[in-house]
Order: C-alpha cells, then structure tokens, then sequence
C-alpha cells in the first residue's frame, strides 16, 4: 500500500522538467516584452530628436488647443458660481422675494415627461399682507416694506426712488438734516447732492407725472456704493402712491434680533408665509434670501442673463470641442503621415506592429504631455481675458481658488488622453503591413483617394449637413440656429473626410490658370498639388473650418438685424420720437404730446417680455420674448405692422393681443382665438388674439395694449413716444412738442424719429458684443494657428522634395514662387469652399428665420480672406524660407 502512494522517480522527474520549462517559457517571454518596450522607447527617442520641427508644429497645435478647452472651462465655471453683488439689501439679514423661475413640463414623444425652466424678465411682486406676516415671525427685529420707482431730476439725472424706511436696509444713514415728514419732503443721496441742494433747498424730481419740487429735508450717506443710480428717499406714503401698485410690494427687508442666524431666520420666516403670497394669477412661492442671495432680489434678471450666457457659451463651447478635435487629429495624423515610408521601412526590417504603435504612442504621448503643460499655462490668462469681456456689474465673475487650476487641468487632460489613441490609429495602415509588402509601401506613391471608410463617412456626413439645413428652413427661433450650427459643422467634417476628392476638383478648376500664370514655378506647384492631393486636403481643410465657422457667426447676426432694419423702417410712420432717458416718460406725456398742435397722432411705446411656452422637436421650452405696449388710439399714424387678417383698433384692454404672422402659424391661431402667455412678472394670461400681422422681424412677435402691461412691468414708464407730425408742420411742431413736454422737467429729448426707436431687438448690447468676440476672435484666432502649425508642418515634412527638385536644377527663385503659388492655390480653394460650406446653413438659417438671403458685410469678409492669406503665408513661406538657408540657398549637401 505505501508503495502504491509512492510516485515513481522517473513522473517526478518529468513533473520537474516541465515546471522548468513553463518557468523558462514566461521568463522568456518577459524578457521579449522588455525587450520590446526597451525597442520602442529607444525608436520614441530616436524619432523625437529627428523629428522635432514637425513635433514642434504639432505642440503649438494642441497646446492652442489645450489653452482654448481649457479657458471655456474657466468662463463656463466662474459663470456657473457667479451672483449679483449685493448692494441694496446689504444692511438686511434677510429679504422675502417672489420666485422669479417659472417652469413647463410636458412628455416629449416617446419618452418621459421633463421640464423647462426660466426666469422671469420682469419683478414679480408680493402681496402685501405678507408684511404683517414676516413682521411677526420669531427672530425678526423689523420687516420693512421695499417698493422702488425710476425718478429723475430736473436737470435730467437719474434716480430711484425708494421709501425712507428702506434706507436701513442698505443701510443709510443721515449725514445732514432730518427724515421726510410729508409728501413734500425728500432725503437724497450724498452723490446726487454734491454739488447740489442743501437742506432746507428745493429740488425738480420727475416721478409719476409732470415735474415737482420737493424740499429737501437732509442727505444721506451709505458705505456700500455700488453701479446703480444714486437714491431719493420719499415718505413710505408718498413711495407707495410714485409706485401704483398699492396692494403690492416688491421685497421685504428683514433686519434680525441680535443672535438669530441666517437659517434660523430663514425658517421662523418660512413657516409663516400664507401660500399664494405672490402676484395675482401666478403658480410661483416665496424664497426667502439670505447671505449672497440677497443680491438675487436687487437684479431680478441677472440670473435669466447668466443662463442665457451660458446656454450660448454651451453652443459656442461645444463647436470648440469638435474644432479642437479636429484640429488635433488632423496635425497628429498629417505628422504620422509625412513619416509613412519611414515606419514602413522599420516595419520592412523587422519592427512588429507591437513596436511600432508603442513607439508612435510614446512619441505622441510626450508631445501632448508638453502641449498639455502649454496649454494649461496659457488657459488661465486666456480664460481671464474672456471673463473680463463677460463680466458685468449687475453680475460679477468670481474666480475662486480652485477654478484657475481646475480649467487648465481640463483642458490638459482631454488634450493628452486624445493624442495617443489619434496619432495611433492614423499609423495603423503601416503598422498592420506584412513586412514584404511594407518594404514595396516605403517606396509607394501617396494614395490619392480617401479610402473607402472615409468617402462612406464623408457622404453621410454631407447628406447629414444638407439635411440639418433643409431642417432649419422648416423651423424658426432657436430650433432653426441649431439646425444651421449642425449643418455647418457637419459640412466641415464631411470636407475633411472627403478632402482628397475634393481637392482633385479643386486642381481641375484652379491648375490650368496656375500652370499658365506662373510659368515653370505654375507647372510645379500644379504637379506637386496633383501628385499630392491628400496632403492638399490636410492643408486647406483648417482654411475651410476658419472661413465657414467665422463666416456663419459674423453673418447669422447682420442677417437679422439688417431685416428687422428693413421692417422697422417699413413700419415706422411717425417722423418724430419724444424721450425721457433712462427714467422714461409717464402715460400722461403721451396724452399731453397729442394736444400739442401740429401733431396728428401720439404713441407711448412701453418695452416689456413675455414667456411664451411651447416644444420645439417635441421637447418642452420657455422662451422670453421682447414685446411692445402700445395704445391703439391714433397707432395707424405712428406705425404700421401690416396687418394681414383681424383689426388693430380692437387692440385695447387687458384680454387682447396681435401677434405675428409665422408666430401665429406655429401656434395655430388667428383671430378671434386665444394664446395662452406669460406676462414679464409671471402672471398667466390668455388674451383673445384681434390681429395678425407680417413686420414681427421688426416689431415683435406680440403686440399688445399698453394697459395690459403695465401693471406687470418693474416700472410703467415709455421708452419713447412716437409722433407724426401734418404735413408741413416743420420746426414749429417741434417747438410746440417741446413745449408740451416742459412740465415734465429736464432730460427731455425730442428728435427726429428712426427705426431703432421702435425695433423689438435695439443694437446689439455689450454682452452680445463679448459673445461675438469670443465665438469669431477666439476661436477664429485658433482656427488661424491651426492654418499656420498645419502649413508649417506640411512644409516642413517636404525638405526632401526641395533638395531632389534643386539636384535637378531648379533655381531658388523658382521654388520660392512655387511656393507662393501653392500657398494661393491652398487659400483660394480654402476660401471657395469654406464660403461654400457657409452659405448652406446660413441660407437655410436666413430664410427661415428672416425671409432674405443671408448678409455679411463686405468688409468683415476682406477681413477674413486677409487674415486667412497672412495666415497661409506664415504658414508655408516662413518655414520654407527657413528651409531655404539649408536647401534652396546652398544646394545640395
């Protein structure tokens, strides 16, 4: 039996032998791994070195790249934590507040239902018994009431009238005098009464009406300053009747008893507000503010401007993302590209395809390791610079401690986690050749066509981008904006995909008037451009994506304003306009204009917004809508809408409105119909529609009676008054119109009448301004670069064609003009078709949206085509004459 268990010697021996082995085996085998990377690293070293001018050109690329991700990152972040400051309510601990979002749902086809949420373009206001209810919450010293009203002096300087009470809330204190004590009495701001009334003097102030004097009775002083107009403190009896709401107030200051926190007061607070304690009609609460929210009641739409910034930095960022991409992939692909016969000859003397990609990978590793640092150090100043043009004084950018790193650390990270798989995957047709057949590739000529992956691709992309665009032309708003941004950069995409192709259509129109215009130096650049179409392609492919990204963004924005020119102008009847400044004028001036003589009809034009919500692709949205309030009486005088179906006289009341013709088509309504809306401070209405008309480019999408309106506006006051003026009336209608207006004090400006006066959409604003700037100079400037690192690399990689073409004779003269040739060869083609991609989208976006052909002023597309020709000069001609102290000076060496 124990022999029976005892193994015999010679299982043992072979157990033994073979355990040898497989160790043997797996040492060998780590040694080849080692061995192998060990080989890899030492072809990674070897090819920086030889290589490190196109790998400079490269780092430029994506470390430009790697700044611009990294400086949307920044804006995007400071955007997302930005607040209004807090000024006016800095001496309260709290402020109750209506609820300035309001929210949409609906199921959109097919899925879940989801919700659309705004804010509110007007105040929305609290009832007044709220007071009484705050005031008597546990842990509140005081609970005032806050009404504001526009005032201006005299003189024409704007104010804010405010109750005296409400100075604790800043707080401010009396410098000089006393408090108010009637309604003839006023407290003023130290910076409006510098250089100005004393106590005991009088002053003119414009508030609800005509101009009256008040005494002022002392000056008060605050230690928080801020941008906003200096303050005139009313009795609270007074500011009530200025403010006509009187059943309404538009916040509460709360002032806490000492000891009592923010969150303790803000829930002894909120426990005691009765529900329903907003406006009148509304679905919205209260928010109780403390801490930097406070400032949230001051600038009531400052948070809708910092969504509306950031839904188009989101648009705007997401075009960077896939230009950056682009971008990247094209350097990194034309850089492995230039050394195909090198890669094919290491992989011809045994390099495995293991080796190769490993070698590739590690190269391109190290390149976006240094663009990477590169780009994080410039994505901070970059960033910053953006911030400053987005900034603000209703809504400052802060930039925390963490986000400076954070953003350059974003912008680093994508840039090095795409190099490696890129510039792989662009080796891969080399690395994955047998040896024999890579020794006959190494001598190959370049292939001229794309491939049969990259023409599918290229197809669908075009047929994807035509498609985008014929979308676009069914569809209005920003469903039509984003359909002609997809379609652009689905155009581009599809160019660059198909990019050889194209570029032999290009040498078929191009190559006969440069072979005759340029003589030999012709003969060779068409040659070398024919010979070479896949390295054409590469080199205006950034030309391509600079002309049809700047070109769209330049041209969607004068398309639109040029045709709500045209149908302000059309509609504009009135040859006079009367204004009160940034107080505006009260209902009355437009009364008393109209007695004037001379005149024959008078318009107040009150601005407000309304929040329509309806779906676009099925998914539910909010979209805030710029609307004018006018009176019906005497409005065929002052403006024509054109009216196509109702009648503008019924245009009176609370429950009426017009609306444009295509808004009244994608709603499905027409006179004698309602439209359900939301009023500036949220109230939900759904007026009986009297009118349709066909200038809502220029007027609007909704007209509607200035009574509707202003009892939901922040303040009631007439931007203009339109006046049309008989025939003949000249000067002395002015000096009549003047003279009717003189009761409402200085500031009072009466000129003659233009479009803007009654345009829905003014010209365009500072914020819109840094939008462009960043979108066209920004990006575009990268887009720039990216022509400059491309060309210098394309130019760079030709070092030995140079030399063959000067062994054989070729003058130095001679290849330099072969060179400017090509370059105007590459941007001729760039600028074509680039301008080509553009007007797709932008002719689909013009017509559905304008109705006109697409518009781009003359001398921002000089600037692109100069830009885009400095840009391919640097890009081909420096390096080439770089190149040519080496080549084309000396010879041959």
């Amino acid at each position: 039996m124990k022999s029976a268990a005892v193994e015999p010697a010679g299982t043992r021996s072979g157990s033994s032998a073979a355990r040898e082995r497989t160790g043997t085996t797996a040492r060998e085998a780590r040694d080849v791994r080692r061995g192998s990377r060990r080989a890899s690293a030492f072809l990674a070293r070897r090819s920086l070195a030889t290589h490190r001018r196109a790998w400079a050109a490269v780092i430029v690329a994506t470390g430009a790249a790697a700044a611009l991700i990294g400086a949307f990152a920044f804006v995007v972040g400071s955007l997302l934590v930005a607040a209004p400051p807090v000024q006016r309510y800095a001496g309260a601990d709290a402020v109750v507040a209506a609820d300035q979002k309001v929210s949409y749902t609906a199921k959109p086809w097919g899925g879940e239902p989801q919700t659309a949420t705004a804010y509110l373009p007007e105040r929305a206001r609290l009832d007044r018994s709220v007071l009484a209810a705050v005031a008597g919450a546990d842990g509140v010293a005081k609970a005032v009431a806050d009404d504001s009203v526009p005032v201006a002096t005299g003189d024409g300087r704007p104010a804010v009238g405010r109750s005296w009470p409400s100075a604790a809330l800043t707080p401010y204190g009396l410098a000089e005098g006393r408090a108010p004590r009637d309604a003839t009495e006023v407290v003023l701001d130290a910076g409006l009464a510098a250089d100005g009334p004393a106590p005991g003097e009088r002053i003119v102030l414009r508030a609800d009406g005509r101009a009256r004097t008040y005494t002022v009775s002392g000056i008060a002083r605050t230690g928080h300053g801020g941008d906003g107009p200096p303050a005139v403190f009313f009795t609270e009896p007074r500011l009530t009747a200025l403010a006509g709401h009187p059943g309404r107030i538009d916040a509460i200051g709360v002032i806490a008893e000492p000891g009592v926190g923010p969150k303790t007061l803000s829930e002894a607070i909120g426990a005691v507000l009765p529900e329903n304690a907003g406006v009148a009609g509304s679905d919205r609460g209260v928010r109780v503010l403390t801490g930097a929210e406070r400032g949230e009641a001051e600038q009531v739409d400052a948070l809708g401007g910092r969504g509306d910034r950031l839904a188009l930095l989101g648009s705007i960022g997401g075009t960077v993302l896939m230009v950056a991409l682009l971008v990247i992939a094209s350097t990194l692909s034309q850089a492995i590209h230039q050394r195909s016969g090198e890669l094919a000859l290491l992989r011809a003397v045994g390099a495995s395809p293991r080796q190769l990609r490993s070698a590739i990978g590690r190269e391109a590793g190290r390149v976006s390791a240094a663009a990477a640092l590169l780009g994080g150090l410039g994505a901070v100043p970059l960033g910053l610079a953006m911030r400053a043009l987005l900034t603000t004084g209703t809504l400052p950018l802060p930039v925390p401690w963490w986000l400076p790193p954070a953003a350059a650390l974003a912008g680093a990270l994508l840039v090095a986690l795409l190099a490696r798989p890129v510039a792989m995957l662009a080796a891969r047709s080399i690395t994955r050749l047998r040896p024999a057949a890579a020794l006959g590739a190494a001598t190959a000529d370049e292939p001229s066509g794309p491939g049969r992956f990259r023409t599918v691709a290229g197809v669908v992309m075009a047929f994807a981008g035509v498609s985008s665009a014929g979308v676009a032309t069914t569809q209005s708003g920003q469903a039509a904006g984003a359909a002609a941004s997809g379609a652009a950069l689905s155009l581009v995409i599809a160019v660059a995909l198909l990019g050889p192709r194209i570029a032999r259509i290009a040498l078929g129109v191009l190559g006969r008037p440069l072979r005759r215009a340029g003589g030999v130096s012709g003969f060779l650049a068409e040659r070398a451009a024919s010979a070479h179409t896949r390295r054409l392609a590469t080199a205006f492919t950034p030309i391509v994506l600079v002309v049809a990204f700047v070109c769209v963004q330049l041209a969607a924005g004068p398309t639109l304003e040029r045709a709500s020119d045209r149908q302000a102008s059309a509609a504009l009847r009135a040859d006079l306009m009367a204004t009160g400044g940034a107080a505006g004028l009260p209902a009355g001036a437009a009364r008393a204009v109209r007695e004037a003589p001379g005149v024959t009809a008078a318009t107040g034009v009150l601005r407000s917004a309304v929040v329509l919500a309806d779906r676009e692709a099925g998914e539910p949205v909010l979209t805030r809508l710029p609307v004018l309030g006018v009176e019906a009486r005497g409005l065929s005088g002052t403006l024509d809408p054109r009216v196509t179906a109702g009648d503008l006289d019924r245009l009176t009341g609370r429950d009426a409105v017009a609306v444009g013709a295509d808004r009244a088509k994608s709603l499905g309504v027409g006179p004698g119909d309602r439209v359900a809306l939301r009023l500036g401070d949220g109230t939900r209405v759904e007026p009986r529609v009297v009118a349709v008309y066909g200038h809502e480019l220029g007027l609007g999408e909704f007209l509607f009676p200035r009574e509707a309106l202003a009892g939901h506006v922040s303040a009631a006051r007439d931007q203009v008054v339109l006046i049309r003026t008989g025939s003949g009336a000249g000067a002395d209608a002015v000096t009549a119109v003047r003279k009717a207006l003189a009761p409402y004090g200085g500031g009072v400006a009466v000129r003659a009448a233009t479009a803007d006066d009654v345009r829905i959409a003014p010209p365009v604003p500072d914020e819109d301004n840094a939008m462009i700037v960043i979108g066209v100079g920004v990006i575009g400037g990268f887009a720039l670069l990216a022509v400059v690192s491309t060309l210098a690399l394309i130019t760079i990689g030709r070092r030995g064609e140079f030399r063959l073409l000067r062994a054989v004779g070729t003058g130095r003269r001679q290849l330099r003009r072969m060179l400017v040739l090509e370059t105007g060869l590459v941007t001729v083609a760039g600028l074509v078709i680039g301008t080509a991609v553009a007007a797709v989208p932008l002719t689909a976006f013009a017509v559905s949206v304008a109705g006109t052909a697409p518009y781009l002023p003359p001398a921002h597309y000089g600037v692109i085509a100069g830009a885009v020709a400095l840009a391919a000069a640097a890009g081909t001609l420096v390096p080439g004459a770089s190149g040519g102290r080496f080549v084309l000076g000396r010879g041959v060496r």
